[in-house]
This record gives C-alpha cells, sequence and structure tokens, in this order.
C-alpha cells in the first residue's frame, strides 16, 4: 500500500513536464546493471550474481550545476550461499532472488557547465522508495516466497520482538557518473548508483534461527524447509541439521544495500539549449 502511493506520487511528478513544457526538462530511460550486497555475500559485491536493470527519469535542470531527477527503476537481485567459499556460509545453503521496483528523487551535482563543455561528471544523492518480495526456489524447484513463511519466527508468538517485516522500504541513492551532449536534443550518461536501505530483510535473512518445532507447528515443514537448507547438501557437502534455537543465521549488524549501474539517455523539451541561454546563429557563408 505504501509503495502504491509513494508510486502515484512519482509518477505524478515525472508527468509535469508534459503539462508545463519548458526547455530544460528532459525526459528518457535507463538500461544497466543491478547488484545486492547483504547476509548472503562474503564481500561487499558478489558480480556473479549481477542481474539487469531498466528506468525511466525525468529530468529538470534548477541551474548549469545542479540537477533534480525523478525516476522509476526495476532491477533484480539475488545471491546464494553455495558460491561463497566460507565453509560456514555453504553450510547454511540459503539463497534469494527479488524484483526491486524502486521510485526515486535524485539530486545531480555537475562539476562542469554541460552546455558549455558538451559534458561533465556528476555525483549526485537522494531518497527513494522501493518494493521487494524474496523468493526462493525449494529442492523441487518451485518458486516459494520467503516472507509468508516467517523463516526467523516473525509474528509467532514464542518471539513478540519479531514482527513480520514491510516489503517497502526507503533507500538513499547515491554515486557518480558523467554525461554528455550528443546534440541539441540528446544526453548521454553513465552512473554508479548505490542504495543503502533501511531494511535488513531484502534477502529474508536478518538474525538468529528460532526453533524448529515451534516453526513447524505454526508455519509447517515448508517453512522450516526454507529456513535451514544445509541439509540439502550433496557431493563433497557433508548434509547439516538444522541449528538450535538462538544459532546464529544472519547479522542485523549492518542493513542490505543494493546498486543501480548503467546508462541514461534523455531528450531535451523545448527548444533552445537550456538554462535561457541562446545559441549563436550563423551567418550563411556567401561563396
Amino acid at each position: 500500500m505504501k509503495f502504491r502511493k509513494f508510486a502515484r506520487i512519482l509518477l505524478l511528478s515525472m508527468a509535469v513536464p508534459f503539462f508545463s513544457f519548458a526547455q530544460d526538462w528532459h525526459v528518457g530511460a535507463f538500461a544497466g546493471i543491478s547488484n545486492y550486497s547483504g547476509d548472503l555475500v562474503q564481500q561487499k559485491v558478489d558480480l556473479k550474481y549481477t542481474r539487469p536493470s531498466l528506468g525511466l527519469l525525468v529530468r529538470k535542470d534548477i541551474n548549469r550545476y545542479l540537477t533534480l531527477r525523478a525516476g522509476f527503476t526495476w532491477g533484480i537481485v539475488a545471491a546464494a550461499d553455495s558460491t561463497n567459499a566460507e565453509p560456514s556460509l555453504v553450510a547454511r545453503n540459503l539463497s534469494f532472488k527479488s524484483n526491486v521496483f524502486e521510485g526515486s528523487l535524485i539530486a545531480e551535482i555537475n562539476f562542469l557547465d554541460l552546455d558549455e563543455k558538451g559534458f561533465t561528471p556528476f555525483v549526485f544523492i537522494g531518497v527513494g522508495g522501493f518494493g521487494f518480495d524474496p523468493t526462493a526456489k525449494d529442492i523441487s524447484g518451485n518458486v516459494v516466497r520467503l516472507r509468508p513463511l516467517g523463516t526467523e519466527g516473525q509474528g509467532l508468538p514464542q518471539y513478540p520482538q519479531r514482527q513480520p517485516y514491510d516489503l517497502f522500504a526507503w533507500s538513499f541513492p547515491m554515486g557518480a557518473g558523467v554525461k554528455a551532449i550528443l546534440n541539441d536534443k540528446w544526453t548521454l550518461g553513465f552512473e554508479i548508483g548505490l542504495r543503502p536501505t533501511t531494511t535488513d530483510y531484502l534477502d529474508d535473512v536478518s538474525t538468529n534461527y528460532v526453533d524448529q518445532n515451534t516453526l513447524l507447528a505454526y508455519r509447517g515443514q515448508k517453512a522450516v524447509d526454507m529456513a535451514f537448507r544445509g541439509d540439502e547438501l550433496t557431493g563433497k557437502q557433508t548434509p547439516g541439521v538444522y541449528p538450535p534455537d538462538g544459532s546464529k543465521r544472519g547479522s542485523a549488524k549492518y542493513k542490505d544495500w543494493y546498486a543501480f549501474s548503467g546508462f541514461t539517455i534523455t531528450y531535451r523539451l523545448g527548444g533552445g539549449s537550456g538554462w535561457g541561454k541562446v545559441k549563436a546563429t550563423r551567418c550563411p557563408i556567401l561563396r
């Protein structure tokens, strides 16, 4: 519900240029990759789980050095313990995948006058709201939504401090890039953007295991199966058993992150070159 309300407000703001036609508005698209950082990777970002991302955006030039941007971006985040080197993570054997739908409002700070130089590096910072829904494939290959299972005891009376997590959270886009003018209408850019978030459940992993019998009684066998998957290991790996109540499953010390990086292409609405500047008209050459 929160995400839908946020998305409606954002889409309304993105539609403003079509009602207030001006030369310093730009509309465009984003295409790139998405990455994840959280409890299921050892390093900050595991490039093996790079996935696609796409988006739409609207820019408003405030002056030569400040641009405001509204955007709506979709991406996929994923990770799995099976590709980690740490034995304890491999033994846990968890995995997840989630679509991320983000709406954002961002300020871009340009280092150069884009119209004068033809290009500029920039940094950006902003705020976003995003929806997510972690899933994983069970041993039979079926996709299972993880939040309804309460894998860490969310919503159980025996663990009153653990409430079901919200599938809407806030993010704080930040990063850097470069953009260049292709002609009077089109601008091409490239950026790398990180998103620290307010949730530690982007991957459905945060704290400790709960009692196996309690989870079984309240949520069923599927919840137990997806809470610990070390018993599914085969080959050189020795299958494990469900850990005791209170054993470490994840870490709540840091929230999860995701990243969107890629190219933007924008089209300038109206005429002129922006910010009230008028390009000189060349006189015809007489021969």
